[in-house]
Order: structure tokens, then C-alpha cells, then sequence
């Protein structure tokens, strides 16, 4: 009795003991900046998940278990901060103006991030970087929300296709406009080095997208170059290499003896089902199969001919079949570890009064299908000088040449490589095959069998017949390629120094743009198989050329007087586009000639132009009242020459809805 009285008396003690080293806290968190309460503040003990959240006052109150000492304290936009506990505290959180501090690139200009009152979402360089892409916008990928972005082809070298706001039209295009160093972009997104792109944002929405009138409608992605440092030169080289390999599992597809029995099963039902019985039905089935599967020469079981493949006394192929050939399509035509491999050797540096920035680039890509590649080689530089206080220059160079080697054949059903390499009838050998089921060669090289009429009146049965997916990627061809220059230049005018006095923070701004992108297409089905051989050959040649230039003139003006901020925005802006488009065909070709000349036969031959101009006049209105309430209105009036009067294509007055923040 008196054991269990002291056990009960030992156990008392310590329960009254870990009760007693239990201690209740409470405080209140306001910020420093302005002495108000933060609401919702997350106040957790460190090394346990005992935490609480304030109250409208700023006020919180929790039991701080034994041994433990530490607070954190965490709110979106402020700084985490780690106190010791104790009674009746008072917690000040500074901002975290880094966040509330950030400038993201807008339409003609720059804006923090905590003013903006449209929707717009950036990524950074180290964002870009850290993924071996080849087109700047897949980048965008995975990094951006709001934005529908598909992949299209996977051919290399390619752009995702992107939807910042669905599909805008029916027959129109529903791409973004796409706006490099502030001035739209005409050239292919592919010769944009994703090494030398500093930042992206995407404005996802009317407001935001605004000053760029009708062209924006479908959102807007500005992409921001590298610049140059003050400082001492850096040179930087870069490589990086890898492989890529089909990410999606195979089908798992019928062998060839299942095939054979499926194809037999079908025969016997039909003819059941038409009224025959079943011992005649099988019969029919057996006579019928060689007819239906391509006759003998598709016959991979040289042991046994079609009519004698399926065991009588089962209706199943016979074990002992065996198979001469047993090929891969699909493995046939797509590389195993696809090679990519990327250099670059960048410069940038500079003083107090320029400062430059320089990159040279090489990028060669394999694709997963045979024949396929994609090749860029890029040069980039970008240099701003400061003349003196109230006079900046800047000037931006780019030129690229790329090369593109694709496969022509991306329709549906049989004209796709890759659909009927996937679902080829296992029966069809990839090479012409002898009667003893052997490759056949001609001058040295294998023959890809074509499924054509052979001299015993065998032939590859369905629309499957005059089909090779590897023949049409050996010997057709079709490529891009591509040059690329564009030009950015500015003049800056005024300064946001004091000793500017009344002028202070006036600047006009005087930019010019030019792009130009000439893209030369070719495709060469060849002469001795598929749907061109009875032409003797088709070779088309495109030939597309574009070139664009826009003109502004920005006139800003950017004041705070005590809680009043300012920035007003004026500006004319000319575009001017032209594009040229001819093609021609000859078939009757000579062979290993890849051009129009020899040609015997002129099959199609056509050229158009495009030619329009836009003139703009824009204007922008942004009020900040104590960093707590904004106001934002946007005007652009576009002009065009493609219509026979002046119109108002565009005309978006936006309101930013008023909004507290806490500081």
C-alpha cells in the first residue's frame, strides 16, 4: 500500500512539475514602419509545431512547451524575425522591401512591382539559366501561372506555342506580341540566345497590355537583354552538354504471332457470321490469310507458308513458327541519347561613363528522330554611354544563323513518321527483304523496303503500300535556313538629379528598332520512291523575307512631392512592317542537284507581299498616394495604312482599383 501510494505521489510531482515548466506567453506584433497591427502573423515556437496567428489587434497568446525559448514570426512581405519568449511582448517587423521594392519591365518603362496595379508575373536570368532550353520562351514553361503553353512539334529549335489569354480570335493569331529592349520583335524567337536574356514578364492582362494597343490583345511578353557593369571586364565561358531521350513509354504493340492470330480470328468470325460454319469458316480463314497479309514475300515464317501457318487441330499459329526478320520501325527512326551541346563566351564590364556587354554563342541540337537537328550560331552586343548628367545613349546588336533540319511529314495517319512507325503492322520488315527473308543491298546500301509491287505480284497491302518511314527521312530532305539581325538605339534626355530643378525628372526619350529575318525553306521528296517518283522528283523553294523598324518618342515625367508620386507618359510611336514571300517547284530533277535549274517540269511557282504601317499616339497616367493607393490610366490611339481612312483601331482607358497595403 504504501509503494503505490509513493508511485502515485512521484507521478503527481512530475506531472505537476511539467505543467508548472510550461509557460504562456503573449504579445502583440505591429509593424516598424508605422506602428499598426499585423494581422495574421504566424507566431510558431522553434523546434515544435506549437504556433498561433494575431488577431485583428496584432495579439497572440500560446504555452511555450519545457526547454523550448524561441519564437519566429513570419508575414508575407516583412521580414521573418526569431525573439525570445517572454510575457507581455512587443514584436516590430520591418518590410521586406526587397519584395515590395522589385522592378519588373512594363510597357515603355519600368515600375516597382508593389505600385503596379495590372497583372504581370517576371522570371530572372538565373530562371532561364538553370534550363538547357533553345527558345527563350520555354523558359516560360512551368515558371509563369496564367499562361497555357504547348509544345507543339519537339522539333529542335522550336517555340512552344504560348496563350496568355486563350484564343482571342477565330481566324486572326492568338499569339502575344513579344517585345525585346522596348521595341517589338518581328524576328524568329529562335535565334534569341536564352544566355543573353536578363529578364522576362509576361503582361497577362487589358491593363497592363494596354499601350500596345490592338497587338497586345493577346498579352504581351517583354524580354530584357544583359547589360553591362561598372567595373573591371568579365569573361565568361560557358558549355554545357547532354542527351535526350523519348520521355513518354512505348506502346506495348502485338508481336507478329499475335498479329497473325488476330488477323485469323477476324477472317474465321466474318465468315462465321456470314453464315458459314465453323470448320468452313476456318478453312476460308487459312486460304484467305496470305491475300490479306501482303502474300508470301510478308511472310516472316519461311518454314511455313500462310495457308499452312495456323494449326488445324488448335486454329492457333504453330509453335514451331519461326521468324526471319523481326524489325522495329519506331527504333529505326529515332536516336537513342539524342547529343546537345551549347558554348558561349561572353565579355561585359565598363566605367562611370559606358559600360558594354558582348557574347558570342554556338548551339547544336540532335532531335530524337533520325535526320533532325537544330544549329544556331549568335552574336550579341549591347553598350550605353552616359555623355553627361542630363544626356545617355545606348545601341544593341544581334545576329544570328541557324540551320534546321526537320521532318516533312507531320500530318496524320500514314503521312506522319512517327504514327506509323508506332502502329506499322509488325509483319513489314523495314528493309526489303530476299525469298529467303535476307536484306537486300544495291550498291553497297541496304534497301528500305517501300512496300511496292514486287515482280511476283506481291504488295504491301492498305494505304501502307509505296510507304518507307525511314526512306522518307534518309532520302527526302527539308530544312530551314535562317539569318536574323536586329538593332536597338536610344537617346535619353533629362535626369531625375536635383540640380535638374524644375526639370527634375523630365526625360524625353528617343528610341529606334529594326529587325530583319530571311528564311529560306527547301523540301526534296526523291525520285525513286514514294508519291514523286513517277515525277522524278519535287523540289520546292521558299524564300521569306522580313523586315520592320518602329519609331518612338517618349516624353516622361516622374515626380513624389511629400505622399504624392507621380509618372506621366506621352508618346508618338511609327511602325512599319514588309514581308516577301515567293516559291517555286520542278520535278524531273537530276539527281544528288538540289536546285530549281535542272528541273525538267515548273509545277508551281508564287510570290505576294505584305506592306502596312501603324501610327500611334499613347499616353499613360499613374498617381501613388502613400504607397497605399494607386491609380493607373492608360490611352493609345493606333492608326493604319492597311485600311483606306484613319481609324481608332484601339482605345482602353483603365482604372487600378484602390487598394490598401500594409506596409
Amino acid at each position: 500500500m504504501e509503494k503505490r501510494l509513493m508511485t502515485m505521489l512521484v507521478g503527481l510531482f512530475l506531472l505537476v512539475g511539467g505543467v508548472l515548466a510550461q509557460t504562456k506567453v503573449s504579445g502583440t506584433v505591429v509593424s516598424q514602419d508605422d506602428g499598426q497591427p499585423v494581422v495574421g502573423a504566424t507566431v510558431l515556437v522553434v523546434g515544435t509545431s506549437t504556433g498561433a496567428v494575431t488577431n485583428a489587434s496584432g495579439q497572440f497568446s500560446l504555452t511555450v512547451p519545457a526547454g523550448k525559448k524561441t519564437l519566429r514570426i513570419t508575414y508575407i512581405g516583412m521580414e521573418p524575425l526569431e525573439v525570445s519568449a517572454r510575457p507581455n511582448m512587443r514584436i516590430l517587423l520591418t518590410s521586406n522591401n526587397k519584395a515590395l521594392d522589385e522592378v519588373i519591365v512594363v510597357a515603355y518603362g519600368t515600375q516597382k512591382k508593389s505600385s503596379f496595379t495590372g497583372s504581370a508575373q517576371s522570371i530572372s536570368a538565373e530562371d532561364v539559366e538553370l534550363r538547357p532550353v533553345s527558345s527563350v520562351t520555354k523558359a516560360l514553361e512551368g515558371n509563369v501561372t496564367g499562361v497555357q503553353m504547348t509544345s507543339g512539334s519537339g522539333q529542335p529549335g522550336s517555340s512552344p506555342n504560348i496563350r496568355v489569354r486563350g484564343f482571342g480570335s477565330i481566324n486572326a493569331s492568338s499569339a502575344p506580341l513579344y517585345v525585346v529592349d522596348g521595341i517589338p520583335y518581328d524576328g524568329s524567337l529562335a535565334s534569341l540566345n536564352p544566355s543573353d536574356i536578363e529578364s522576362m514578364t509576361v503582361l497577362k492582362d487589358a491593363s497592363s497590355g494596354a499601350l500596345y494597343g490592338a497587338r497586345g490583345a493577346n498579352g504581351v511578353v517583354m524580354i530584357t537583354t544583359k547589360r553591362g557593369q561598372e567595373g573591371k571586364t568579365n569573361v565568361t565561358w560557358r558549355s554545357n552538354i547532354g542527351w535526350s531521350n523519348r520521355a513518354n513509354k512505348r506502346y506495348q504493340n502485338v508481336s507478329q504471332t499475335e498479329y497473325v492470330q488476330l488477323v485469323y480470328e477476324a477472317l474465321r468470325n466474318a465468315e462465321w457470321d456470314g453464315g458459314a460454319s465453323w470448320t468452313e469458316a476456318e478453312s476460308i480463314a487459312r486460304a484467305s490469310l496470305g491475300g490479306e497479309l501482303g502474300g508470301e514475300s510478308y511472310n516472316p515464317f519461311k518454314n511455313y507458308t500462310w495457308d499452312q501457318i495456323i494449326d488445324p487441330a488448335t486454329g492457333q499459329v504453330r509453335t514451331d513458327a519461326q521468324s526471319a526478320w523481326n524489325e522495329d520501325w519506331l527504333d529505326a527512326v529515332t536516336r537513342d541519347n539524342a547529343l546537345r551541346h551549347e558554348h558561349q563566351l561572353s565579355l561585359s564590364g565598363g566605367n562611370e561613363k559606358t559600360k558594354y556587354a558582348m557574347s558570342l554563342g554556338y548551339l547544336n541540337e540532335d532531335g530524337i528522330l533520325k535526320t533532325t537537328s537544330f544549329q544556331r550560331y549568335n552574336a550579341r552586343v549591347n553598350v550605353d554611354t552616359k555623355v553627361n548628367d542630363w544626356f545617355r545613349a545606348n545601341v544593341g546588336l544581334n545576329v544570328a544563323h541557324s540551320i534546321s533540319n526537320f521532318s516533312d511529314y507531320d500530318g496524320s495517319s500514314t503521312s506522319n513518321v512517327w504514327y506509323t512507325a508506332q502502329f506499322i503492322n509488325p509483319l513489314f520488315p523495314v528493309y526489303l527483304k530476299d525469298a529467303e527473308g535476307k536484306s537486300v543491298y544495291r550498291n553497297g546500301q541496304i534497301e528500305y523496303d517501300w512496300g511496292e509491287a514486287l515482280a511476283n505480284g506481291d504488295q504491301r497491302p492498305g494505304s501502307m503500300s509505296d510507304h518507307s518511314s525511314l526512306g522518307m527521312l534518309m532520302l527526302d530532305k527539308a530544312d530551314i535556313r535562317r539569318d536574323v539581325a536586329g538593332m536597338r538605339s536610344g537617346l535619353v534626355f533629362g535626369s531625375d538629379d536635383d540640380k535638374m530643378g524644375w526639370a527634375k525628372g523630365l526625360k524625353l526619350a528617343i528610341n529606334f528598332g529594326f529587325d530583319y529575318d530571311n528564311n529560306n525553306r527547301m523540301r526534296y521528296m526523291n525520285m525513286e520512291h514514294g508519291n514523286q517518283a513517277a515525277s522524278g522528283g519535287l523540289l520546292t523553294k521558299y524564300s521569306m523575307r522580313t523586315q520592320s523598324y518602329t519609331f518612338n518618342q517618349l516624353l516622361t515625367w516622374t515626380r513624389s512631392f511629400d505622399k504624392h508620386s507621380f509618372d506621366v507618359l506621352a508618346g508618338h510611336e511609327f511602325y512599319a512592317y514588309n514581308y516577301k514571300f515567293m516559291d517555286a517547284s520542278r520535278s524531273g530533277l537530276m539527281s544528288g542537284l538540289l536546285e530549281l535549274r535542272p528541273g525538267a517540269t515548273l509545277k508551281d511557282a508564287d510570290s505576294y507581299s505584305l506592306d502596312y504601317r501603324i501610327n500611334s499616339w499613347l499616353g499613360r497616367f499613374n498617381y501613388n498616394y502613400n504607397d497605399r493607393y494607386y491609380f493607373s490610366a492608360s490611352l493609345r490611339s493606333d492608326a493604319s495604312r492597311a485600311v483606306t481612312a484613319r481609324v481608332l483601331s484601339g482605345l482602353w482607358v483603365v482604372t487600378g482599383v484602390s487598394q490598401a497595403r500594409s506596409s
